[in-house]
């Protein structure tokens, strides 16, 4: 049973941002100061990469731990309330970044998926994002 009546409920899952999240903001500056410039949320592209590169047809995504599953401190936290319905949309999301993936790549696209958890350690990812633009 959810411990919020649905006005708290809506006025707290309102809150959450679904882009320009502080993770994403942070992710895009590393990016920026590699020399690299992108599109943002570009929604012609599959998936509606968080960061794209039309020309070199390259996609990053970067997954919330809690939202898409990772298998961390966060991603591994179950909800309290409600747990068949976010359950069964946790499947989704994983199953939809899956065929994202896929469909990206018979489109001829690369991608790069950077977890939240992993901005932490920005050099870490500076260096994942090198990586992905000399592979």
């Amino acid at each position: 049973m959810d411990t919020l009546t649905p006005e708290q409920r809506s006025e707290r899952m309102g809150r959450v941002l679904s882009r320009d999240t502080k993770p994403e903001l942070k992710l895009r500056k590393l990016v920026w100061r590699l020399g690299h410039r992108y599109r943002k949320g570009k929604a012609s592209i599959i998936g509606r990469p968080d960061i794209a590169f039309v020309g070199s047809k390259r996609a990053i995504f970067l997954h919330g731990c809690f939202w898409h599953r990772h298998d961390c401190a966060s991603g591994r936290r179950e909800p309290k309330s409600r747990i068949d319905f976010w359950r069964q949309k946790f499947q989704r999301n994983v199953a939809r970044d899956a065929a994202v993936q896929e469909q990206l790549k018979a489109a001829g696209w690369q991608s790069l998926v950077v977890w939240e958890c992993e901005l932490r350690d920005p050099l870490a990812v500076q260096d994942r994002v090198r990586e992905f633009f000399d592979a």
